[in-house]
């Protein structure tokens, strides 16, 4: 079973994911990040995690962070979780591999049933 790694600056986001993956039944270890920057120094170490990733960041943004990752050849598995609908940042998302889900906030019950199959398969 993955790690499961939250990166948002808003920590309300990343209780409300943290708190649907329990009911859920996810049994592994999930670590939150409300710091970008830390969080790629520490998921670095790591590999093949999921990494729930907001776009909307100071400090380092979504789009930066995944750069980030690319060059320094991290095997994560990434579900885009963002407030923005645009299509730009939609098709944007598809550039990148990583990338194996785009969810638009906020998390509920419902679109986290979507993500099972994808969490089961970790």
């Amino acid at each position: 079973m993955s790690k499961i790694y939250l990166v948002d600056d808003q920590p309300i986001s990343n209780f409300i994911t943290k708190k649907l993956l329990e009911i859920e039944g996810y049994q592994g270890t999930v670590k939150d990040f409300t710091n970008p920057c830390e969080a790629m120094e520490f998921v670095s170490e790591d590999s093949d995690a999921i990494i729930f990733l907001d776009l909307n960041m100071p400090e380092m943004n979504g789009w930066e962070f995944l750069e980030m990752l690319q060059s320094r050849n991290c095997r994560h598995r990434i579900i885009i979780l963002t407030s923005s609908t645009s299509k730009i940042d939609v098709d944007k998302a598809k550039d990148y591999p990583a990338v194996i889900k785009y969810m638009v906030k906020p998390m509920n019950k419902q679109k986290f049933s979507e993500l099972s199959g994808l969490l089961k398969a970790s």
